[in-house]
This record gives structure tokens, sequence and C-alpha cells, in this order.
């Protein structure tokens, strides 16, 4: 099985201002500064490596919901959730679902694709 997530050096600039951002204790009530792109309390969708670099999200979501919203199923690059006290599961086409933690991010393998999303207001997976 291929593995789900891979790591790319273009996430490091965002994981230190997310580790950043959890380090000096940001305020859920506070707006953060964007993100490449994604502004807080957003979770942005990139398709492409260009589009995460360039700060040009394809879709944004920010309402906590009881089930899941639909998202377009294409090969999704990444994901990032810029919220700071809330998790957020994405729903995979091929089934099952991942869950992404607050102020973290994700890439994904050209073999997945997400089709929904489901922020909630719990802090922990």
């Amino acid at each position: 099985m291929k593995p789900l997530v891979r790591k790319a050096a273009s996430f490091a600039g965002v994981s230190v201002a997310v580790a950043a951002m959890s380090m000096t204790g940001a305020s859920a009530a506070h707006a953060e500064s964007p993100t490449q792109g994604c502004p807080y309390p957003y979770v942005c969708f990139y398709l492409n490596n260009s589009d995460l670099l360039a700060g040009k999200p394809i879709s944004k979501y920010r309402d906590v919901t009881s089930t899941y919203q639909a998202v377009t199923p294409r090969p999704h690059y990444g994901v990032l959730n810029t919220r700071n006290d809330d998790v957020v599961y994405l729903r995979l086409q091929s089934g099952g679902s991942i869950c992404l933690p607050p102020n973290t991010q994700t890439l994904f393998a050209d073999a997945y694709s997400v089709n929904g999303i489901r922020i909630s207001s719990s802090s922990t997976c």
C-alpha cells in the first residue's frame, strides 16, 4: 500500500509559522496572519505545489459542522488547517478518513482524493 501522506520541503516554512503560532499561545479570538494564502480560521486546499508556494488555495472552509461538507473530488496536493483549537476530518474518495490536528498540514500522494471535510470543535483527533 502506498503511503497516504508524504512530506515536502515547500511546507517547511508553514511548519515553522504554525509552530511559532503555537508557541506564542495565539488566541483563537485573535486573527492570525495568512499562512500560504490561508488566513485564520480557515482550512485551505491546494491543487499543486505551485499554488501552495504562490499562496493560492483552490478552496477554503471555516464552518464547524456535524456532517461532512462536499469537496470536489480531485487529487489535492495539500491541506492546511490554520485553526488553533479545531481538528479537521478529511473524507477520502477511496474510503476512510484522516484527522488533521489544529495548526497542521498534510500532503497527499497522487492517488488520493478528498471528497469531504468536517471541521470539529474538538481539539484532539
